[in-house]
């Protein structure tokens, strides 16, 4: 089992920046695959960006490219997810991911195992 926690949500005006934190537990082997998603109200859990703990190779999906970024720290279990010049398309509940198992399902939802409980980032123009 894996436990994950998100932290590092609020609000911010447009053009600012925020860091996302995803800090896993749990009595398992380290994850193969973390990765961020976002939902709004009425549509489908999109990715964000995925990353192999491992050995850090990581993708980000193309139109968010140069604004978000995700890193590791593998001494503290935790993966982050750096947002800068945010817009209001942006605002979101955002999600981390987790699975224990390869390939991974990179920016497909429906291949993670584990779930946080999100956190809220709102963007006001």
């Amino acid at each position: 089992q894996v436990q994950l926690v998100e932290s590092g949500g609020g609000s911010v005006q447009a053009g600012g920046s925020l860091r996302l934190s995803c800090s896993a537990s749990g009595d398992t082997v380290r994850p193969t695959c973390m990765a961020w998603f976002r939902q709004v109200p009425g549509k489908e859990r999109e990715g964000v960006a995925y990353i192999y703990p491992d050995d850090g190779r990581f993708r980000t999906v193309t139109p968010l490219l140069g604004r978000f970024t995700i890193s590791q720290d593998n001494a503290k279990n935790t993966v982050y997810l750096q947002m800068k010049t945010l817009k209001p398309d942006d605002t979101a509940m955002y999600y981390c991911a987790a699975d224990l198992y390869l390939p991974c399902a990179q920016f497909d939802a429906n291949g993670y195992h584990y779930w946080g409980q999100g956190t809220q980032v709102t963007v006001s123009s």
